[in-house]
């Protein structure tokens, strides 16, 4: 069988919103600066127990190491390198980030945290020729961004428990879809433009591992090899 190609720019509204294509928010993702004697550094729970301790915030709460995993997870996907994936993260300080499929995420936690302390204080990151905008700060609601009807799925342990190669042939096959994955350390999503929930496993997963669950699925049922 022909394996998908990758589906050229859409050059009106419309066409970008009428089209096969994964869209993927990243809710509730812990990136947040916090100004220490090094400068200002990505919150995060390894290294500012202390700055925890002044804010009286528990520490294991601040995971951008989450967020880190399951961009890896997407942007490395077969399903985002035919052009068929977009992603938006939604922060637990109300910030939108929306992401540019071309991006090659920093491999390495150190390097990532530094790329996030710039874009939330930069407000977007341009590649290095200064020619492309890879990630950029973007007026909330997150449903602004997202395509009029599309059908919008929740990820949880709580859902419905669906196998993913078969759950993907009941989503539209011809236009956008929308999956809400948490990126936080506990605790359920809860927002409300979702309009149903499904769970990829019967155990907890982590977000990179159900994210590759479904990019897997995907990539199944289009014949993207």
């Amino acid at each position: 069988m022909a394996t998908t190609k990758a589906p050229q720019v859409a050059r009106t509204l419309d066409e970008k919103w009428n089209k096969r294509r994964v869209i993927v928010v990243l809710e509730k993702a812990s990136l947040e600066t916090v100004k220490t004697k090094r400068g200002y550094e990505l919150l995060n729970a390894d290294d500012h127990k202390g700055i925890h301790r002044k804010m009286k915030r528990d520490f294991k709460l601040s995971r951008p190491d989450i967020c880190h995993q399951a961009l890896l997870a997407l942007l490395d996907s077969p399903l985002n390198k035919v052009g068929l994936l977009q992603v938006y993260i939604h922060t637990n300080t109300n910030v939108l980030i929306e992401v540019n499929p071309h991006i090659r995420i920093p491999r390495t936690f150190k390097r990532f945290c530094g790329l996030m302390v710039q874009l939330l204080h930069k407000m977007k990151i341009r590649a290095t020729d200064g020619s492309k905008v890879l990630l950029k700060v973007v007026k909330n609601p997150v449903t602004r961004h997202l395509p009029p009807g599309s059908r919008k799925i929740g990820t949880s342990v709580t859902g419905k428990l669906v196998a993913p190669e078969d759950f993907v042939k009941t989503v539209p096959q011809d236009e956008p879809v929308v999956f809400v994955f948490g990126a936080h350390a506990h605790g359920k999503v809860e927002v409300d433009y979702v309009e149903e929930e499904v769970a990829f496993s019967q155990y907890p997963l982590s977000a990179a591992c159900a994210l590759g669950k479904l990019m897997n699925a995907f990539e199944s049922q289009w014949d993207i090899l």
